[in-house]
């Protein structure tokens, strides 16, 4: 016998079940008629008597009067001393089988030795059917208890055999019994084995994994071995019941070693569902009544993310697999946990997921919804991930963080609800942009489902009224909504009201204009939810109720006269008072006593203050004559009235704008006066539509061409009575533009000739007043507070009825560029264009904040195209019919304004950063706009749709004609230049507002998949019938062939942009956009193939020029397929061709490139260059000869490229061209020694002729390079000295990375080094340098030459030419 195992609590011969020095034995029960079988148990008894153990008879148990080891000690010298030994062993074992014949004795005589272990390993069968005897205890158990940590087993493969029979035939209860115990019983040499037979166990039974996994993760396995049973396991995991899975997940992820973590951890995710494991809510709520099912999948789904979570926090590589490998519930886990590193990887990996689409707020809901219990274990994580994620810049992170706001307070319990709130809050109060508006948003959503709860945290919120200077007119609105309905709407949330009335009349009462709009706009949200909520309960029976309903009206009554009278003083405080009320009444529904108050009130005080009787002389002192203008109505009795706009801002001038009525609150209160009556009447406008065609009191509009000649003082009078008469106009339009009447529909569209005439009159106005500031049009911000609008005047040519749009930003290179192309332009100016020149005008770009808003519904006027009305004669029997058309310049107005709409709503704003310095209010102008979802307004859009696509084929339709006339030709005799530009600019809005529309991230969302259906389906359908039963790929490729065939009629080469663009975009919103990606570089290079010449017969150029030509080339050169073979085309084909041909010619296979436009292909072709090498695979050791050869052909071809480009600098040398080469020369150098020299690394020795080439190509670049640094220095230019340090670095890198590459190779002797001159851009040495060749160490530089001679017919060093640097022979 050999001994096994010893510890402190090992049981020895005769000890006991219980590890304890006191062991316990019930003796077996001796009856009196078996004296035979004493007097063979005595050998037993004596020797057991004599080593310390007395057996007691009866139901007594046994005692142990000594300790276990010296218990074994005597027994152990007894029988070795006795002299019948060995024979006394036998004799021994044969006494204790006849003395354990008694059930009650052999629970307690157990012996650790191997002959007894098999004695009691065939008892054990006679006992496992039973269930548990006296006393509860099983004697199967006891037996496994006492094989464990053994002392001395004799053989111990024997005992694992027969424990593994034992398991095959035992009941489950005693299989479990035995496995659990295997790991305590076996020796090490025994594991490997044991392990097999229990993975095989494991396949057929799967209810012992809980046991076998058990004891596998306790048993020393071979690795090979333990990958193979996590294999298996991982096999059974689909069929594994859920209370064991946790089990399984442990092991799994406890048994995984760093090699293999994220295998491992890709395999359990993949298998691991856990929605699976819940019961769908319908089931759940029938069981909530025993509250069993959902709580035990709930608890089990909280063990199973305890063991990840377990595996995450001491096993650093579990925790890098899972970051690959993320999921919600682990990401959670992740963040749980103390590591900082942990946290922010959590925190990254959430950003780039959601980012990408890859978690959505479908599965957030699912998530929250089905393991309620578990999440909120880990609520602060919930809280602090979202916090990150509102307060992230990324735009399309802050919807994320609000979504996992709103379903915590859901989901989570009081608590949480207060943590919520207040995270929100402290949202608010930050004063960033994109976090504010989404917490309100969020709480104004909490608020309108959860009325009740969050009505408890009102406290909280009424907290952000001491923060209110920090937000804009739109947020304040929010913030009042909410605490409005916090305060009238909920009887918890009423202690609220008296603070919110002290802080109302304290703003109102306040001088200064910021605080008196934020208590206008207070005030007005008050009485908009008071309002509703005494609808509400007026429809409620009880008393309480109907004395709040009557209770009210007269809260609001009150609160609207100190409104007004508050505001009457300051003619900007009443308008946005007029403004505020509204866009109340317009969203909400008032009480109909309030409603009818307002609409009464406004009526009567609209006539009084603004309409006059038009007489036939208009008397008064006007700067101007007075005359009524702009009548649409022919019958003299029609038009009695008329808007009495010259004199009331002559008055406004006189009394400096002190008086009750001003002409600033003319389109305000005409905004508002219009609403009321729409509501009132549900949309019927006859009570006032006189307004729409009677005439203004202004002057003759010919005092504008003799602008030059007035005062100050009436120049800034006539500039002003021009923006009230146009802002006028545009309310009108606005009221009237969905009414359904022909007439009416044909006075709109008159009124918008009028306010496109107007524009061109205001335009020559401005520019005679330089300095001027026009009258506020919106009053609910700072947004015109500090806009100066720009007074430049530039020189016009004919161009009567375009509106200009501001010139966006260049680069400096484009500047540069541009000045050299201007000076050209002037010395080569015709002088039939000087004589053309007319009176300067200026942009109304930057004076858009200076107009009122136009509505959403002033674009149904889009699907206006020809309207007619009939007129009667005096007979009343005569019918005449008057077509009127849409006309360009009003289509563009419309188009302007739709674009800039689409821009503000459907383009995804930029990072979202608190600047330092206040920056302008880009929402000035959009206040109506807010109000809508972006959802909605491209809903509106995509309805818009089928008119938009009739203008496009009308603008198609129109050059088509044009150049048919002209035969081929823009600029025929015939063309009208006007109309041209006209059109031209209408047909570059369309393709913007369809790119725009098209652009909206919104239709990569799975809801909106049927809107992004019918939207293409608008385009199919004009191409082919039957477009609604096609797919989403037919749609896509029937909308592609649509918009291909307006490529024949491209007026300029903005619009050839913008129809490329609109093909890129729409391409992929497909599933395959590579599929489109040739037909786009064909129609891309196709128009920079194209001679573009303007309707006076010019060709184009200058910096919008430029800036479509550079993104067009961009395209270009991002969809062809070879981009090397494209640079090289451009590079060696289309600029020799340049070089040869005269001063003002173009390449004649690329007429878009000119000395003009040369910076602009040079620029694009460098950045493309290196984003291609950039894309290049890294080279590997394992690549095949094929790869590496495939490789560096592509290598060998971007550095041939690049070696053209950069010798190009010899011939334009101008700063821009020299700033774009060392940039991008550093980039292409850096990407070289990145992913180039591992190649040559691993590709000399094979290919060695073909890397000496590419290296010697590569040098003369380099030295090029070189040249230029020398001649940045020389000429002190910082522009391009910021380039050189870091381009030298790379240069001497490059030469010692060639070294090592070369030391690699075995060929180190053919390499040497020299030093360089510097020298300007024609290779002459700069002589100023000669003189300090000995102190001037800094203007020393290596290079490198590859010598294709034998290295003994090589010169030395120092008899090389001064260029040749270093050498690398072509042998060893």
């Amino acid at each position: 016998m050999r001994k096994k195992r010893r510890s402190s609590v090992d049981k020895g011969a005769g000890a006991p079940a219980a590890p304890k020095v006191k062991k316990s034995r019930s003796a077996g029960r001796q009856s009196k008629e078996a004296a035979p079988e004493e007097t063979n148990q005595c050998v037993f008894v004596d020797f057991v008597r004599v080593a310390g153990v007395i057996l007691r008879p009866g139901g007594m148990p046994n005692e142990i009067g000594v300790d276990q080891v010296v218990f074994q000690r005597r027994i152990q010298q007894q029988l070795q001393k006795s002299p019948r030994y060995p024979g006394i062993i036998q004799e021994f074992i044969t006494a204790l089988e006849s003395y354990m014949e008694n059930t009650d004795r052999f629970r307690n005589c157990l012996l650790p030795c191997t002959s007894i272990i098999n004695t009691l390993l065939e008892k054990l069968p006679e006992y496992m059917l039973d269930s548990t005897s006296d006393g509860g205890v099983s004697i199967p158990r006891i037996i496994i208890n006492q094989l464990k940590w053994l002392d001395r087993v004799v053989d111990a493969k024997d005992l694992a055999s027969k424990l593994m029979e034992l398991v095959s035939v035992a009941p489950v209860e005693v299989q479990r019994d035995i496995i659990t115990s295997l790991p305590e019983i076996l020796e090490d040499s025994q594991h490997n084995d044991t392990a097999r037979e229990l993975n095989s166990l494991l396949q057929e039974k799967t209810q012992l994994t809980v046991p076998i996994l058990d004891a596998l993760s306790s048993l020393n396995l071979a690795s090979s071995l333990l990958t193979e049973v996590r294999g298996a396991v991982m096999a059974t995991l689909a069929a594994v019941q859920l209370e064991d899975l946790p089990v399984v997940v442990k092991f799994i992820l406890h048994s995984v070693s760093a090699s293999d973590a994220y295998e491992v951890v890709c395999n359990l995710r993949k298998k691991l569902e856990l929605e699976q494991c819940v019961l769908p809510p319908v089931l759940q709520a029938s069981q909530s009544r025993m509250n069993t099912a959902a709580g035990s999948s709930q608890d089990s789904i909280s063990l199973i993310l305890d063991c990840i979570k377990s595996a995450v926090r001491f096993q650093k590589t579990i925790s890098e697999a899972w970051l690959k490998v993320m999921d919600l519930l682990v990401l959670l886990i992740l963040h749980s946990t103390n590591a900082n590193q942990s946290r922010r990887g959590a925190e990254r990996v959430l950003k780039v997921k959601v980012r990408n689409g890859l978690i959505q707020e479908a599965l957030l809901q699912r998530t929250f919804r089905d393991y309620a219990q578990v999440m909120r274990g880990y609520f602060p994580s919930t809280l602090a991930l979202a916090q990150s994620l509102v307060r992230s810049p990324d735009p399309c992170m802050v919807p994320f963080g609000g979504h996992m706001y709103r379903h915590a307070f859901t989901a989570f319990d009081s608590y949480c609800h207060q943590e919520v709130v207040g995270s929100l809050v402290t949202h608010v109060c930050s004063g960033v942009g994109g976090e504010v508006d989404v917490a309100l948003e969020l709480l104004c959503g909490l608020v309108n489902e959860k009325p009740s709860e969050m009505a408890m945290y009102a406290v909280f919120v009424k907290g952000i009224l001491d923060y209110m200077d920090n937000l804009t007119p739109q947020q304040i609105r929010r913030l009042f909504h909410l605490l409005s309905r916090l305060a009238f709407g909920q009887k918890q949330g009423s202690h609220i009201q008296d603070d919110m009335h002290i802080v109302i009349r304290k703003q109102l009462s306040s001088t200064v204009p910021k605080y008196k709009r934020i208590g206008i706009i207070g005030a007005v949200m008050i009485v908009g939810s008071m309002g509703a909520f005494s609808i509400f309960f007026s429809s409620l029976k009880s008393v309480t109720d109907l004395h709040l309903c009557l209770f009210f009206p007269l809260q609001v009554t009150a609160l609207l006269e100190l409104v007004k009278s508050s505001s009457e003083s300051s003619p900007e405080a009443a308008a946005l008072y007029y403004d505020e009320l509204a866009n109340l009444i317009l969203s909400s529904a008032l009480d109909p006593q309030v409603q009818d108050m307002i609409g009464k009130s406004v009526l009567q005080d609209f006539e009084d203050d603004f309409v006059v009787d038009l007489g036939p002389e208009i008397s008064g002192s006007f700067p101007f004559p007075a005359r009524a203008m702009y009548k649409l109505y022919e019958d003299e009795d029609q038009g009695g009235i008329a808007i009495n706009l010259m004199p009331l801002l002559a008055k406004d001038i006189q009394n400096k704008g002190e008086q009750r009525v001003s002409s600033l609150c003319l389109s305000p209160f005409f905004r508002l006066l219009r609403l009321c009556v729409e509501k009132r009447h549900q949309g019927d406008l006859e009570e006032i539509d006189g307004l729409l065609g009677c005439p203004l009191i202004l002057t003759n509009m010919d005092v504008v061409e003799k602008v030059e000649s007035l005062s100050k003082a009436e120049r800034e009078f006539l500039c002003t009575l021009l923006f009230h008469t146009i802002n006028w106009f545009r309310e009108v339009v606005n009221a009237f533009c969905t009414q359904k009447d022909t007439d009416m529909k044909m006075r709109v569209l008159t009124r918008l000739q009028n306010i496109t005439y107007l524009q061109t009159l205001l335009e020559r106005a401005l520019a005679g007043t330089p300095g001027y500031v026009p009258p506020i049009a919106n009053f609910d911000g700072d947004g015109t507070d500090g806009i100066v609008p720009n007074s430049t005047v530039p020189v016009i040519k004919i161009k009567k009825g375009k509106k200009r749009k501001a010139p966006g930003k260049n680069s400096s290179e484009s500047s540069s560029q541009a000045e050299e192309a201007t000076e050209a332009d002037e010395t080569q100016q015709p002088e039939k264009e000087k004589e053309k020149e007319i009176r300067p005008g200026v942009s109304l770009a930057s004076y858009r904040p200076f107009f009122r808003e136009l509505d959403m519904e002033v674009l149904s006027v889009l699907q206006c195209g020809l309207l007619s009305r009939s007129l009667l004669d005096s007979e009343l029997h005569t019918k005449v019919r008057e077509e009127v058309l849409l006309g360009p310049a009003e289509l563009v107005l419309l188009l302007e304004d739709m674009l800039r709409k689409l821009e503000f709503s459907l383009t995804a704003a930029p990072a979202k950063r608190a600047p330092f310095l206040k920056v302008t209010d880009k929402s000035v102008g959009f206040s109506h706009l807010q109000q809508r979802s972006s959802k909605d307004i491209a809903s509106y859009c995509v309805q818009l749709m089928p008119a938009l696509c009739s203008h496009l084929e009308n603008c198609h339709n129109h050059f088509q004609i044009m150049l048919s006339e002209n035969n081929g030709v823009v600029d025929g005799p015939a063309t009208d230049v006007e109309e041209h530009q006209l059109m031209s600019s209408a047909y570059q809005l369309l393709l913007q507002v369809l790119n725009t529309t098209f652009s909206w991230s919104g239709f990569s969302q799975p809801g909106q998949k049927s809107l992004l259906k019918k939207a293409l389906g608008v385009f199919a359908g004009r191409l082919k019938e039957g477009g609604a039963e096609l797919t989403l790929e037919q749609l896509v490729k029937h909308s592609f062939e649509y918009l291909l065939n307006f490529r024949s009629t491209v007026p300029n080469l903005s619009i050839a942009l913008c129809l490329s663009q609109l093909l890129s975009t729409v391409s992929e919103k497909g599933a395959n956009p590579a599929a489109y990606r040739e037909q786009t570089a064909s129609l891309a290079r196709r128009f920079l193939n194209q001679d573009w010449v303007t309707a006076s017969g010019e060709k184009e150029r200058g910096t919008k020029f430029n800036e479509a030509l550079h993104t067009l080339l961009s395209i270009y050169l991002d969809h062809v397929d070879d981009i090397l073979k494209a640079v090289e085309e451009i590079a060696a084909e289309g600029i020799p061709e340049l070089l040869n041909a005269s001063k003002d010619e173009s390449s004649a296979s690329w007429p878009t490139l000119s000395r003009q436009t040369f910076l602009v292909f040079y620029k694009v072709l460098m950045a493309e260059l290196e984003k291609a090498v950039r894309k290049i695979p890294p080279s590997k050791m394992s690549d095949n000869t094929e790869a590496q050869s495939e490789k560096l052909l592509t290598w060998n071809l971007a550095v041939r490229d690049f070696h053209i480009l950069v010798n190009l600098v010899k011939v334009f040398d101008s700063r821009p061209v020299l700033n774009v080469c060392l940039k991008y020369g550093r980039l292409f150098l850096e990407s070289f020694l990145k992913l180039g020299m591992p190649l040559l690394d691993y590709s000399f020795k094979r290919h060695k002729e073909d890397v000496q080439s590419l290296l010697k190509t590569f040098q003369l670049s380099t030295r090029q390079l070189h040249h230029m640094c020398g001649h940045s220095k020389m000429h002190q230019d910082t522009s391009l000295t910021n380039h050189v340090p870091a381009l030298k670095k790379s240069l001497e890198l490059f030469v010692y990375r060639v070294k090592a590459m070369l030391t690699l190779n075995n060929c180190q002797e053919a390499f040497w080094l020299g030093n360089l001159k510097n020298r300007n851009l024609k290779g002459e040495e700069i002589l100023s340098q000669r003189s300090q060749e000995d102190d001037d160490d800094e203007e020393e530089e290596e290079e490198e030459e590859e010598q294709q001679q034998q290295p003994e017919r090589s010169p030395p060093p120092q008899e090389q030419s001064e260029d040749e640097v270093i050498a690398i022979s072509s042998k060893r």
